[in-house]
């Protein structure tokens, strides 16, 4: 397995009013990050956190290009980004046991933060389509480039590791240093990970390895 060091680019936050960060997505031009009762969109160049939903936001959060979804209470939202009204929701596989989301090849991608799994799981249903084990508590998880990634959090250590989807190893660690650790987690389709900072209420964009 290759172990590396994470490279922290830029850090975000605090934000007024904001104590918690928990699922992060991107929508191609704004981060946007899950506050509790709220979604709140971040522009990653100015790090001005401009807009704000008004939707229960507990958990991760997804974007498929036209919708976010959102998890909250045992529960996934599909969640109208102009106006953040909820326009459908399914059961969350983890019954409220669920932390990171992510959105890939027409599927939602669900962690289990104490099962440290992956679900796999049809949109419109809720059904789970299949299940990748992880040896660590899954936080925010995120597809890029066909490579799957999940954040841990674990004994005030968090990292970003790179799992074979077809059978939970781990091909790559990202060690994140001391203090910092990962909720939310999503690529931005290039070279930077943004990760949600839990309780100090702050997003840090880190550089993708390789």
């Amino acid at each position: 397995m290759k172990r590396t060091q994470a490279q922290i680019l830029r850090e975000y936050g605090p934000f007024p009013g904001v104590e918690q960060v928990h699922g992060v997505t991107y929508d191609g031009d704004q981060v946007w990050f899950a506050v509790g009762e709220k979604l709140v969109s971040l522009d990653p160049a100015t790090g001005v956190a401009a807009r704000a939903l008004d939707v229960a936001a507990s958990a991760g959060t997804a974007f498929d290009g036209k919708h976010f979804y959102q998890i909250a209470d045992g529960r996934i939202q599909k969640v109208d980004p102009k106006n953040g009204r909820v326009l459908a929701t399914i059961p969350a596989p983890g019954g409220g046991g669920d932390s990171g989301m992510a959105w890939a090849e027409g599927s939602l991608w669900v962690g289990q933060y104490q099962q440290r799994k992956i679900h796999q799981v049809d949109p419109e249903t809720g059904r789970v389509l299949r299940t990748i084990d992880s040896d660590r508590y899954v936080t925010g998880v995120t597809w890029v480039d066909g490579q799957l990634w999940h954040g841990t959090w674990e004994n005030d250590a968090s990292e970003l590791r790179r799992l074979e989807p077809a059978t939970g190893d781990v091909l790559e660690s990202v060690d994140m240093p001391a203090g910092m650790g990962v909720s939310g987690l999503e690529s931005d389709g290039a070279d930077r990970f943004f990760c949600g900072g839990g309780n100090s209420g702050k997003v840090r964009a880190v550089r993708r390895p390789g």
